[in-house]
C-alpha cells in the first residue's frame, strides 16, 4: 500500500509540475514571443507611416529646394566668379581696370592681396594705383565701383594731387574687395 500511496501522491504532483513547466516555458514563452512580434509590427507600422508622410511632403520639399536654389543663384550673381582665388582676383582686377580706363583714367599699377577666409566665403582684395584727369572722372569711377554687380567694396581710398600748381590731375590708390564663394 505504501507504494500505492506514493504513486497516488507522485502522479498528481508530477502532473502539477509538468503543467507549471509547460505554462512557464510553453505558454508564457509563446506569449512573450507574440508580444515581441506585435511590438516589432507596431514599430514597423510607425516607420512606414513616417515614410508615407515624408513621401507626401516630397512635392513641398522639392518646391523649397527649388526656391533655395533660386536664392543661391541670386546671391551668386552678387559674388565674383572664379574657380580659384587667383582667378577671382584676376577677374576683379580686370573689371576695376576696365572701369578706370573706360572712364578716361590710367592704371599705373595693380597688386593682389592675400585672400581672407570668412566662413563659407573668401574676401578677394586688389590694390590699384591710377591717374585720373579730373575730379569728375574720379567721381564716375567711384560710382561705377560701388554700384557694380557683382558687388565690389571700396576698402581704402587715397587721393593725391599730382601737381599743386595745376590741381586737376589726381593720383588715386584704390583697395577694392569682393566676395568669392567657397573655401
Amino acid at each position: 500500500m505504501k507504494k500505492n500511496n506514493t504513486f497516488i501522491i507522485t502522479v498528481p504532483l508530477l502532473v502539477i509540475v509538468a503543467a507549471a513547466v509547460i505554462y512557464q516555458y510553453g505558454y508564457l514563452g509563446v506569449k512573450s514571443g507574440i508580444e515581441t512580434l506585435y511590438e516589432k509590427e507596431n514599430s514597423k507600422v510607425k516607420s512606414l507611416e513616417k515614410y508615407v508622410n515624408l513621401i507626401a511632403e516630397k512635392p513641398e520639399i522639392e518646391k523649397r529646394i527649388a526656391a533655395l536654389k533660386e536664392k543661391k543663384k541670386e546671391v551668386d550673381t552678387k559674388l565674383i566668379e572664379g574657380k580659384t582665388p587667383s582667378l577671382a582676383a584676376a577677374a576683379l582686377q580686370d573689371k576695376i581696370n576696365g572701369i578706370i580706363v573706360g572712364r578716361g583714367g590710367l592704371v599705373t599699377s595693380g597688386r593682389v592681396s592675400k585672400p581672407e577666409d570668412m566662413d563659407s566665403f573668401r574676401l578677394i582684395s586688389v590694390s590699384i594705383d591710377a591717374a585720373m584727369p579730373d575730379m569728375r572722372t574720379l567721381n564716375d569711377v567711384l560710382y561705377m565701383i560701388e554700384t557694380q554687380t557683382p558687388y565690389f567694396v571700396l576698402k581704402e581710398l587715397d587721393i593725391r594731387v599730382r601737381d599743386y600748381r595745376n590741381p586737376r590731375e589726381l593720383m588715386v590708390r584704390f583697395d577694392v574687395a569682393a566676395l568669392l564663394r567657397g573655401k
